[in-house]
């Protein structure tokens, strides 16, 4: 289950269903990755086809990340089988 956000965008958009915070045309593939993080219990839960599951370095270390769209990312960790800190990142 998914306890905590760090994009008030994604949290806005799971809770209210408002696209202001987010790319209106990931909405979509949004929705599908959100539902299916809110019920994963491990990462590989999200390990979907065209989704490019992979584990973050660096500062990030610890975060998963899926594609989205291009270089837009869903990025989350897991606290036991909960989901937190997710957020929404354009990767440069």
């Amino acid at each position: 289950m998914i306890r905590s956000f760090r994009h008030k965008g994604i949290q806005e958009f799971i809770e209210t269903g408002s696209k202001a915070g987010i790319q209106p045309s990931h909405a979509a593939r949004l929705r599908v990755q959100l539902t299916r993080l809110d019920a994963a219990i491990s990462p590989q839960d999200m390990n979907a086809p065209g989704w490019r599951l992979h584990q973050l370095s660096g500062r990030l270390t610890g975060y998963w990340s899926v594609t989205v769209n291009g270089n837009w990312r869903l990025t989350f960790t897991f606290e036991g089988a909960d989901t937190v800190l997710v957020d929404y990142q354009y990767y440069h």
